[in-house]
C-alpha cells in the first residue's frame, strides 16, 4: 500500500467511470476510490469519494496525497491481516476483499469491509477500484443474533467462509468450516443432500450448476436468495471439479453488491431522467471536433434542430457558433482546467435568430475518448431586458443633458444641432432633422444630422401650400407619425416623389408645439430600408419635442429680453450718469464733513484742554487758599478762588466770587469726558480712512494683566470694585500690541463700572481654543438685552442725554477695531442671573513669529 500512495505523477487520461463514480458516491454510505497502477510501477489516485468524510471522519483532499492516513486508523490487533492481505493482492492481482475494526479521529470503533477490483487497461496498465463500506451495524447484529439463529441463518452465516465438497447428485461429502460462524455441526451437514437442506428452488439451481461443472470442467457461477430472519438475502456459490463426479462449491454473501448495483441502476436512471427533463439545454459532445453524441430535449427546443439532426454531427456543420472563436476559447479553457463555467456566448438558431446562453462545461472521458458535458442556460430575455434598462438609462441621460442645455443655454441653433446628432446616434437612425412650421416662410430645415452615405434635408424649404397643408394634416391633433415602410402607407405623389428623393424608407415623427400652436416636427428616416419603430424610441422623440418646445419658447423669451435689455441700457446709462453726478455731490459733502470735523474738534479739543488747565489752577489756588486762611470768614464749602486785591471804593470790596469745589470737580469730570470723546472721535476717524496701525511682538497675557491691574487698581478703589485674576502664567504667549490691548482691557472694565453701582466684583479668566486664546472679563453688575448686546460695539447714535453713553459707545467701537486688527473677535454676552461676560480672542504666537528679530 505503501507504493500505491507515494508516486506523484499524474495519469494521462481520467478513467471514463469516475463521472459515473461521483454520482454513486453520493448516494452510498461509503468510500469509493481508484488506484491506477501503470506498467513502469508508478501509481496515482485518480479519486477518492466524500464518503471518506463520514466513514474516516477526514476530508477527501487530505487523504489524497497521503493515502497511509487511513491505514493509521486501522486497529493495532487487525494491522498485520491487512499487511499480508495487500501483499497478496498487489502479489497476485487478484480481487481483494477484507474487514477490520478501525479507530476514527473521534474515537470511535467502526467495521469496515473493503473490496479492491483490478481492471486491465488497454495500454497494459492495472486500474483498481476500490469500495469501502461501514458493517459495523451488521457486524454488532450479528453478535447479537449468534445464539437464536435458524439452520438456515446459520448456514447462510457460514457460507462466506466456507467451503463443500459435494457429488453429482447433491451430497454434502465433506465441508472446512474453520474460523466459520456457524451453529449446524459437521455431523449435521455431512452425508446430507441438498434438497434436506436448502429450498427447493435453490437446491434445483445448485443441482443443474454441479451438473454443468461436471461436465464442462469450468467454473460455473450461480447465484440464488435466501429468506432469513435479516431479509431476503443473496448468495453466490463458485463450482469447480475437485475430483470424479464431486464439486468444491465456495458460497458467498453478496447482498451489499447486489444492493450496490441496484443503486448504480437506479442512479444511472435518476441520471437519465434529470439529462432528459433538464429545462437547460444539455449537449454531449467529442472535444475535438464538437461532434454531438447525446444531446437533450431542452437542446432540440432551444436550437430548434431535431435529435436525429444533430447527434453525429459537429456544431460547425449545424452552424450554431456566431463567432467561430467562441469555440476555440473553450476547447483551450477545457484543455487547461478541465472547466468552464458561465461563459456568455451567442448562438444561431436553425430559424437563423441569434440566442445568447450561459455556457458551463466539464471534460469526461467516455471509453478513453475525451468528451465535453455542456449545459446551456437561455439568458436572451435578461439580456433583452437588460439592454432595454440601458437604452431607457441613455434615454434619461439625454433628455437630462438636453434640459440642462435648455436651461444653461441661450443658443437656439445649438441646442437644436446638437439635439438632432445625439438622438440620431441614440436611435442609430440614418437621418434626424427638425423641420420649421412658418406662414410667412413655409416649411424649412433648421437643424440636421445625417449619414455622409445619404442626401441632406438641410436648405430644403417649399411654399406649396396645398403640399404645406397635407404635411400639417399628417401631424394633426398632436399624434405621432410612425411609418415603418414608406411603401405600404397612401401618400399623394408629392408625398412619395419627396421619400425618393431623400431615399426615405421609414419615418418617426412627432409635432412640436408651442401651447396650440404647430412650430414644426422633429423627424427621425431610416434610409437602409424598412425599420420597426420601439415605443421607446416613440417616448423618446415625444419626450424631446417638449424639450425643444421648451428651448424654443425660452429662445422667444430672451430675444424679447434682449430688446427690453436694449431699452433698459439706455435707461441705465442715463441714471448711471446721475448717480455720478450725485456721487460727487456726496464725495465733496464727506471732504466738507473731514474739515469740519478736523477743525471744530481740534478747536473743541484746544478750548476743553484750556478748560481743564484753568479749572485745576483753580482747584489748587482754592486748596491754598483754604489752607492759609483757615480762620478767614465763609461759610463751609465756599472759597474764593482769587487773593483779595487793595480797592478803594466800596463796591469793589466784593471781587472775589466764592464757588462750591464740588461744582468745579464736575468741570473738571464733564472736560474730562468731552475731552475724552473728542479724542476719541478723531482716533476713529483716523481708523476710518488709514486703519489702526498696531505693533505686533510676543507677550504673555498674564503679565500684561498684572500691568494693566496696577493702571486700574486707582479706578476699581475709587469704585470700591474688586477684579479676581485667574489667567495663568503657563499659557502661550500670543502675538500683540501691548499698548492697545491694555486700553482694551481698560475699556472693558470702565464700561462696567460707569453703569454699576460701586462694589462691582470682576473676574478675569482666559483659555486656549482653537488655536486662539479666549479671555473673559466677568462681572455680577446689570446685565443687557441680546439687542443691546449686538450693537454695544457699533458705532451707532446713542442717548443724547447721556453724555457717558456716547463716550463709553465710542470707546466699545475702538476695542472692536483694536481686536479685529489683531485678528481676533470680541463680543459680550448677559449671563442668565445677574452681570456680563466680555470675550475677545487673540492668536497664539507662532515659532516663526517668535523668532523673527
Amino acid at each position: 500500500m505503501d507504493e500505491i500512495v507515494k508516486s506523484p505523477q499524474k495519469p494521462d487520461f481520467l478513467p471514463e467511470k469516475i463521472p459515473l463514480l461521483e454520482t454513486i458516491a453520493a448516494n452510498l454510505p461509503g468510500m469509493i476510490f481508484q488506484i491506477l497502477q501503470r506498467q513502469d510501477g508508478s501509481v496515482f489516485i485518480p479519486y477518492i469519494s466524500s464518503g471518506c468524510k463520514y466513514l474516516y471522519e477526514l476530508e477527501p483532499e487530505a487523504i489524497q496525497p497521503d493515502f497511509q492516513m487511513l491505514c493509521k486508523l486501522i486497529y493495532p490487533q487487525d494491522i498485520k491481516a491487512f499487511t499480508e492481505s495487500i501483499a497478496v493482492c498487489r502479489t497476485t492481482l487478484t480481487p481483494w476483499h477484507w474487514e477490520s475494526r478501525i479507530i476514527t479521529p473521534s474515537g470511535k470503533l467502526k467495521w469496515i469491509q473493503g473490496t479492491l477490483q483490478p481492471e486491465l487497461q488497454a495500454a497494459g496498465d492495472f486500474l483498481w477500484h476500490g469500495l469501502v463500506m461501514d458493517i459495523t451495524d451488521r457486524k454488532q447484529a450479528q453478535e447479537k443474533l449468534v445464539e437464536s439463529e435458524a439452520r438456515y441463518k446459520a448456514i447462510l452465516d457460514a457460507i462466506p467462509d466456507l467451503m463443500f465438497r459435494i457429488s453429482r447428485d447433491g451430497e454434502y461429502l465433506d465441508l472446512k468450516s474453520d474460523g466459520a460462524n456457524i451453529t449446524l455441526s459437521r455431523e449435521e451437514i455431512v452425508g446430507k443432500n441438498l434438497q434436506e437442506l436448502l429450498p427447493s428452488d435453490v437446491a434445483a439451481i445448485s443441482q443443474v450448476a454441479i451438473a454443468k461443472t461436471l461436465d464442462s470442467g469450468i467454473l460455473q457461477t450461480c447465484e440464488y436468495q435466501l429468506p432469513t430472519s435479516l431479509g431476503i438475502r443473496d448468495y453466490e456459490a463458485r463450482l469447480v471439479v475437485s475430483g470424479t463426479d464431486e464439486v468444491l462449491a465456495i458460497v458467498r454473501d453478496i447482498t451489499d453488491r447486489k444492493q450496490g448495483e441496484v443503486a448504480l441502476q437506479n442512479l444511472a436512471q435518476k441520471f437519465a431522467k434529470a439529462f432528459s427533463c433538464s429545462p437547460d439545454s444539455i449537449t454531449i459532445s467529442t472535444l475535438q471536433e464538437g461532434r454531438f453524441i447525446e444531446v437533450n430535449d431542452s437542446f432540440v427546443n432551444l436550437s430548434g434542430y431535431g435529435r436525429d439532426e444533430a447527434i453525429g454531427k459537429t456544431s460547425f456543420e449545424l452552424n450554431l457558433w456566431v463567432n467561430d472563436r467562441d469555440r476555440l476559447n473553450l476547447v483551450q479553457e477545457l484543455q487547461s482546467t478541465g472547466v468552464a463555467r458561465n461563459l456568455e456566448i451567442d448562438f444561431r438558431q436553425k430559424s437563423g435568430e441569434i440566442i445568447t446562453t450561459l455556457l458551463s462545461a466539464e471534460v469526461i472521458d467516455l471509453n478513453g475518448i475525451p468528451a465535453i458535458l455542456a449545459v446551456h442556460h437561455d439568458i436572451t430575455e435578461r439580456k433583452q431586458v437588460e439592454a432595454q434598462l440601458r437604452f431607457c438609462a441613455q434615454r434619461d441621460r439625454l433628455l437630462a443633458e438636453t434640459l440642462v442645455r435648455i436651461r444653461s443655454s441661450l443658443k437656439l441653433e445649438e441646442i437644436l444641432q446638437t439635439t438632432v446628432t445625439e438622438v440620431r446616434q441614440f436611435l442609430q437612425a440614418d437621418r434626424v432633422f427638425i423641420g420649421l412650421n412658418n406662414a410667412n416662410l413655409g416649411v424649412k430645415t433648421l437643424a440636421e444630422s445625417v449619414n455622409p452615405k445619404y442626401p441632406s434635408v438641410s436648405g430644403w424649404s417649399t411654399n406649396d401650400e396645398a403640399y404645406l397643408q397635407e404635411l400639417r394634416n399628417l401631424l394633426k391633433d398632436n399624434l405621432v407619425r410612425v411609418v415603418e415602410d414608406v411603401t405600404q402607407i397612401s401618400a399623394s405623389p408629392k408625398v412619395k416623389a419627396h421619400c425618393q428623393k431623400f431615399q426615405t424608407k421609414a419615418s418617426l415623427a412627432v409635432p412640436i408645439m408651442l401651447g396650440d400652436e404647430l412650430f414644426g416636427a422633429l423627424i427621425a428616416n431610416q434610409c437602409s430600408g424598412p425599420r420597426h419603430w420601439q415605443l421607446i424610441e416613440i417616448d423618446l422623440l415625444q419626450q424631446m419635442s417638449e424639450q425643444l418646445a421648451i428651448a424654443i419658447q425660452q429662445s422667444q423669451i430672451c430675444q424679447k429680453l434682449a430688446e427690453l435689455n436694449t431699452n433698459l441700457e439706455y435707461q441705465v446709462q442715463e441714471r448711471t450718469a446721475q448717480l455720478q453726478q450725485k456721487m460727487q455731490e456726496v464725495e465733496n459733502l464727506h471732504r466738507v464733513k473731514d474739515v469740519v470735523l478736523h477743525t471744530v474738534a481740534h478747536d473743541l479739543r484746544t478750548s476743553v484742554m484750556g478748560n481743564l488747565m484753568v479749572l485745576k489752577n483753580l482747584l489748587n489756588q482754592g486748596v491754598e487758599s483754604k489752607e492759609a486762611g483757615k480762620q478767614g470768614a465763609g461759610s463751609k464749602g465756599e472759597f474764593s478762588p482769587l487773593p483779595p486785591a487793595p480797592c478803594p471804593s466800596a463796591s469793589s470790596a466784593q471781587s472775589a466770587i466764592p464757588i462750591s469745589r464740588s461744582i468745579i470737580e464736575r468741570m473738571i469730570q464733564g472736560n474730562d469726558r468731552q475731552l475724552t470723546m473728542i479724542n476719541s472721535l478723531l482716533e476713529i476717524n483716523s481708523c476710518e480712512k488709514q486703519g489702526i496701525e498696531i505693533k505686533l511682538e510676543p507677550l504673555q497675557l498674564s503679565t500684561l494683566v498684572g500691568e494693566c491691574f496696577s493702571q486700574l487698581e486707582p479706578m476699581l478703589t475709587q469704585n470700591q470694585a474688586t477684579l479676581k485674576n485667574l489667567v495663568r502664567a503657563d499659557l502661550p504667549l500670543v502675538m500683540a500690541d501691548g499698548t492697545r490691548l491694555q486700553k482694551v482691557l481698560v475699556n472693558l472694565i470702565a464700561h462696567g463700572l460707569q453703569n454699576n453701582p460701586p462694589g462691582l466684583n470682576f473676574t478675569l479668566s482666559a483659555t486656549i481654543e482653537g488655536g486662539m486664546i479666549r479671555t473673559q472679563i466677568q462681572d455680577d453688575g446689570v446685565g443687557m438685552s441680546k439687542a443691546e448686546c449686538d450693537r454695544l460695539f457699533d458705532l451707532h447714535v446713542r442717548d443724547p442725554q447721556d453724555c457717558c453713553s456716547t463716550s463709553i459707545g465710542l470707546k466699545m467701537y475702538l476695542c472692536r477695531k483694536v481686536i479685529k486688527a489683531h485678528g481676533g473677535e470680541i463680543g459680550v454676552m448677559s449671563n442668565r442671573k445677574r452681570g456680563l461676560t466680555f470675550w475677545f480672542t487673540l492668536p497664539l504666537a507662532t515659532s516663526s513669529a517668535t523668532n523673527r528679530p
